[in-house]
């Protein structure tokens, strides 16, 4: 795991770190929001015998919001799922480097078109503006959830670029 502001000039480090703390601090703050959620729950149902109206509804934006911000921030530390093999096999510096060089450019290529397809989601979402879908009981726009999805692409893209760009310097 390497924490990437650590290795940029302080002229991106210092933004990107901010950005990073409140990604983890909307991770944290959703993380409680769905805890207390499902303690009302339990509260309302087993206690109160009733129901907590259409909570689904807001746990599913929060859901979405807190995965992508989570999945950034993986994508930042260099902390996402690997199934590398080839990483213990290979001894020599010069073809690790190169088969890193190959790996970050796949992964470059992946994340930049899945979040140019993101954009086209967020794109055919605000063209139908009067008529977005919605949640059946909060009317919770689908934009508002398909909005994280894509700006999570958009930094696991910024991340991605970034630790190319740190690979190659070195």
């Amino acid at each position: 795991m390497t924490n990437l502001t650590d290795e940029l000039p302080r002229g991106i480090s210092a933004p990107l770190s901010i950005i990073l703390k409140l990604m983890n601090a909307m991770i944290i703050a959703g993380g409680c929001i769905m805890a207390l959620t499902f303690l009302f729950v339990v509260i309302f149902r087993y206690g109160f015998n009733a129901n907590l109206f259409a909570y689904e509804e807001w746990l599913m934006t929060i859901s979405f919001w807190m995965f992508f911000m989570a999945s950034a921030v993986a994508a930042s530390q260099k902390a996402h799922l690997n199934a590398d093999v080839l990483g213990f096999l290979i001894k020599d510096p010069k073809l690790i480097w190169w088969r890193e060089v190959i790996v970050e450019t796949i992964e470059v290529v992946v994340v930049l078109l899945v979040t140019w397809w993101a954009w086209l989601m967020i794109a055919e979402e605000i063209a139908s503006y009067p008529l977005w879908q919605t949640t059946n009981a909060l009317k919770i726009p689908f934009f508002v959830p398909r909005i994280g999805i894509f700006l999570g692409f958009v930094f696991i893209s910024i991340f991605a670029i970034l630790h190319f760009y740190l690979l190659l310097s070195r």
